[in-house]
């Protein structure tokens, strides 16, 4: 259920991109965004903090979309979510010396600091890798390659998800055993 409440802005957004034109799939991906950020709301009762930033960056990269009729802000926005989030992780773990993954995971996950440390350097590497993919993308290619790249470019989180997965699953092993 939760993955269908993820991913439905987007398959709206290139619905309605294929249907009519980058334009009204940028208002389509609002309006989505808020309905998604409501439900998510509605169930949990709370908002993760990257729920929040997400919520955001579309909201202003959209209205910036529409309001200067420049699909440019909206191609961009996934490379800037991205590339804040590496940002965010590197500065916390290296300037403030505190790891931000673990401090919002553990909670969740019981895992050695080791394995948090490097879980941390992976998904900063992750978010520059699809920063830099989105920006390349979004630079390089046309309107219609990118909405297409944004609908089956979910292989990639989706990789690294279960990638993720198959890292941390021994260490969750000798948790249950202690």
């Amino acid at each position: 259920m939760r993955f269908l409440i993820d991913f439905f802005p987007i398959v709206l957004f290139v619905g309605a991109y294929k249907l009519y034109d980058i334009y009204v799939g940028t208002a389509v991906l609002m309006a989505a965004t808020v309905l998604q950020t409501g439900l998510i709301y509605a169930i949990d009762r709370r908002l993760q903090t990257m729920q929040k930033v997400t919520l955001v960056l579309v909201l202003v990269f959209g209205v910036l979309t529409l309001v200067l009729q420049d699909d440019r802000f909206i191609k961009w926005k996934p490379t800037v979510l991205y590339a804040s989030m590496a940002l965010v992780l590197a500065a916390a773990l290296w300037g403030w010396k505190k790891n931000l993954l673990q401090t919002l995971l553990s909670s969740q996950l019981r895992l050695p600091d080791a394995v948090w440390h490097r879980l941390t350097y992976i998904w900063i590497g992750y978010f520059v890798f699809m920063a830099a993919l989105n920006g390349y993308v979004a630079a390089y290619y046309s309107t219609e390659a990118w909405v297409n790249f944004k609908l089956w470019g979910y292989a990639f989180p989706l990789a690294f998800i279960v990638g993720q997965g198959l890292y941390i699953a021994p260490h969750l092993k000798d948790n249950h055993q202690r």
